[in-house]
């Protein structure tokens, strides 16, 4: 048995190794990758101003397994689909849900995660706890970004499905929608679990999340139609979630850096 075990696990070494082997070498290409620096924790700003998160630490593990260089820019959420499709950018990452008509403007990698859809109010909110009763009291407004997946989450799945509803705030940025939402300019911001549980822990109780699941949204990174780097990504992918690397990152950027704020 104990032979079987090592012979086992010297045979499981021996295929992560061959798995790594296999990834391209992209030979020391920069690549130009644009975020936002908005969404806790998969990338954001810390205390000191240092754009850390998520995907900064699944980046860098691509580059060093591929052998390329990341050279980083910012841009807002509503000029980064365009940019990336006029390439202007190599690569863009910034918890971007996965959609048909998005396909139509840039090519996507694989699902790095997938999250659900969360409600995120204030932590003292009574008026309502679920979409129905939002919904229902004409007075509560909701923030969100145009052309998101939370914007036409709550056009479509909350409201009423007209897209100019007085109801829906429109900003530039999902860290606005937050501050609006803090400063009781609305009262409500739709967002991906990952960045609304980020945003609640950091919050010391001024906000929570109520109600329901409003679906579930995979994560890719975007790239310039046509583009080269969407197999080797995709290889690097597959790569970090078959030895663990993702596990690992998520344990680390959803628990451990939770507990430690």
């Amino acid at each position: 048995m104990k032979t079987a075990a090592a012979l086992l696990g010297l045979s499981l070494a021996l295929s992560s190794t061959a798995h790594a082997q296999s990834l391209p070498d992209l030979g020391g290409k920069e690549i130009v990758v644009v975020t936002e620096n908005a969404y806790p924790p998969l990338q954001f700003l810390d205390a000191s101003g240092a754009a850390i998160g998520w995907e900064y630490d699944a980046m860098a593990e691509l580059a060093k397994r591929m052998n390329f260089t990341v050279k980083y820019e910012n841009i807002s959420w509503d000029a980064m689909i365009p940019a990336v499709s006029e390439g202007q950018f190599d690569l863009g990452m910034t918890g971007i849900t996965i959609r048909d008509d998005r396909k139509e403007k840039v090519d996507f990698s694989d699902s790095y995660m997938t999250s659900e859809m969360v409600m995120m109010v204030r932590g003292d909110e009574a008026r309502f706890s679920d979409k129905a009763s939002f919904a229902a009291n004409a007075e509560l407004l909701m923030a969100a970004q145009p052309g998101t997946t939370p914007f036409y989450v709550g056009v479509y799945e909350v409201l009423d499905g007209d897209e100019a509803n007085p109801r829906v705030k429109l900003f530039e940025t999902f860290g606005a929608t937050v501050e609006a939402l803090r400063a009781g300019d609305v009262d409500l911001v739709l967002t991906d679990g990952t960045a609304g549980a980020g945003y609640v822990d950091a919050s010391n109780g001024g906000l929570k999340i109520v109600g329901e699941k409003l679906g579930t949204e995979d994560f890719g990174f975007i790239f310039p139609k046509g583009s080269d780097l969407v197999g080797p990504m995709n290889a690097g992918i597959a790569a970090l979630r078959s030895d663990g690397t993702i596990e690992a990152l998520n344990k680390k950027w959803f628990l451990d850096y939770k507990l430690g704020q």
